[in-house]
């Protein structure tokens, strides 16, 4: 009988976790450069068995005040319209648990019954699309379907872009973001660039072509 913990779910990223190296942060632990958090890492330090560059339907947003690196944090919203452009990873329950409580700030580990809690939440998204472990942010659990049998599960805040006033974000953590997609997607700087710009948070704030210069400094540095 296969470990509950060890179940294969797809995490989906769509924000600085779309970066490999970022992602690490989260399961081996430790401070990224330019970040403000040392994160505890996962229980279980395997790297993922594999990842996808994934699209889904609806945007991402920036709103809300990053702990990590200051400004806006993204969010995904199903209700913009477009597609989100994402990264899958292949994890296990654990791990996802785990990665999912350092973005609640919580630290893995510390309550008893978090997979459990997590398990049953992943099979609620699954029956209905969706699913609550708290009101805070990245505490809302979405399911936009499957791949090779294992659920795709993205986590959000509870309220669309819509319902929240956005922020822009952090150039470092604008950047970070920029490499995820060039790694997962293979994007030009130039469609990276177009992608971000368009973003609620960025939209309005950040001018075009200063998104263009970040976008074209974060790659080089890549």
């Amino acid at each position: 009988m296969v470990d509950t913990a060890e179940r294969l779910v797809w995490y989906v990223a769509y924000g600085s976790n779309m970066h490999a190296a970022r992602l690490a942060w989260y399961i081996g632990g430790g401070c990224p450069p330019g970040g403000r958090r040392t994160y505890p890492g996962c229980r279980d330090r395997r790297p993922p068995s594999r990842s996808v560059p994934v699209s889904l339907p609806g945007g991402i947003y920036f709103a809300g005040e990053s702990g990590a690196w200051t400004g806006g944090m993204a969010f995904y919203d199903p209700q913009l319209s477009g597609e989100a452009a994402a990264r899958a990873y292949l994890v296990t329950l654990e791990q996802f648990t785990d990665i999912a409580a350092q973005e609640m700030y919580r630290r893995p580990g510390d309550t008893a019954d978090l997979i459990a809690t997590t398990g049953a939440a992943i099979d609620t998204a699954v029956a209905d699309g969706r699913a609550t472990l708290g009101p805070g942010r990245y505490e809302t659990l979405v399911c936009p379907g499957s791949r090779s049998g294992a659920p795709m599960l993205t986590f959000t805040a509870p309220e669309g872009a819509s319902g929240v006033r956005c922020r822009a974000p952090a150039p470092t953590y604008l950047g970070m973001i920029a490499r995820g997609l060039r790694e997962s997607h293979g994007w030009p700087a130039e469609r990276i660039a177009g992608y971000l710009t368009a973003r609620p948070g960025v939209a309005g704030a950040w001018p075009p072509e200063a998104v263009a210069a970040l976008v074209t400094e974060a790659l080089l540095d890549a």
